[in-house]
């Protein structure tokens, strides 16, 4: 097995959504906002090399969308997701399954694409599997009001128009010890319906796709919690205990959303769970 982090695009959010209640006061500290309120965002796929199998975990906003909705999320860098498979040797056409932590469209936006007329749209993955589970694609398929921004049916429609899509066994949760995929999937409901947060066991270690359940290293303290979290008292409770967990267990955590660090560890204090060290993919794994 290999892994690969895979830069798909740089954006900003509104720092006071990105942390909820938290005082800009103390956010600020770890993750600086600029003058209009906006946070350096990432959009950091994984792809995991596994025998005949090429697994890309998200896929980032894409490229599809209007120049108006870009308008809003301040897009910055250089970073595209052709580009970095290109540097790790790799073209979309090789991917084999696409597993999406859930389906709001910063994370599966790039899943598909226009087709080359521009008259329609396509799955990006031609040769992919996509894969989620069926309880979240009924969730982001009927979507509630306050998450209906966030599921675009343009997003979502042509994975299951071109047969492409695949649900998972999500019944022995809420920890399943190996998915269909070969690694383990954490289910958590907090941020929204069945989200699926992947533990990767590489070369001793323990890597967990964090997803939305840490989006930075600054939200690692339990109450710094997203916004954006349609049940936060139950992100609440999934988060101290995944923290702990994690801390127990030294895992490696991998953060989708963090422009500045890609992995970090946390440790036990007398405060609750802190931040131990922050580390470069290659750092940890080369």
């Amino acid at each position: 097995m290999n892994l690969y982090p895979v830069e798909t695009g740089n954006f900003k959010l509104d720092g006071g959504a990105m942390f909820g209640v938290v005082p800009k006061t103390l956010w600020n500290r770890t993750n600086p906002a600029d003058t209009n309120n906006m946070i350096d965002i990432a959009a950091r796929s994984l792809l995991i090399e596994d025998g005949n199998r090429l697994i890309l975990i998200d896929t980032g906003m894409g490229d599809k969308q209007s120049e108006k909705f870009f308008s809003y999320y301040y897009r910055w860098g250089n970073y595209s997701i052709d580009a970095s498979l290109k540097k790790i040797g790799f073209h979309r056409d090789d991917i084999t399954d696409v597993f999406m932590t859930h389906l709001h469209f910063d994370h599966c936006g790039g899943s598909v694409q226009w087709n080359k007329d521009h008259t329609a749209y396509e799955p990006a993955f031609k040769n992919a599997h996509y894969w989620t589970n069926k309880n979240h694609w009924d969730w982001a398929t009927k979507p509630n009001l306050r998450e209906k921004a966030s599921f675009l049916k343009e997003n979502l429609l042509p994975m299951e128009e071109s047969g492409q899509l695949k649900f998972m066994d999500i019944s022995s949760g809420p920890y399943i010890e190996k998915s269909e995929l070969g690694f383990g999937v954490l289910l958590v409901d907090g941020h929204t319906d069945k989200q699926m947060i992947p533990h990767i066991n590489y070369n001793g270690k323990t890597l967990v796709f964090m997803a939305d359940l840490l989006p930075t290293a600054g939200h690692i303290p339990v109450p710094y919690i997203m916004g954006y979290d349609t049940r936060p008292l139950l992100t609440l409770s999934e988060k101290a205990a995944f923290m702990n967990s994690a801390a127990d267990a030294n895992f490696y955590l991998f953060m989708e959303h963090d422009a500045h660090n890609e992995i970090c560890t946390v440790k036990h204090t007398e405060k609750g769970v802190r931040l131990d060290k922050t580390f470069t993919f290659d750092e940890v794994y080369n």
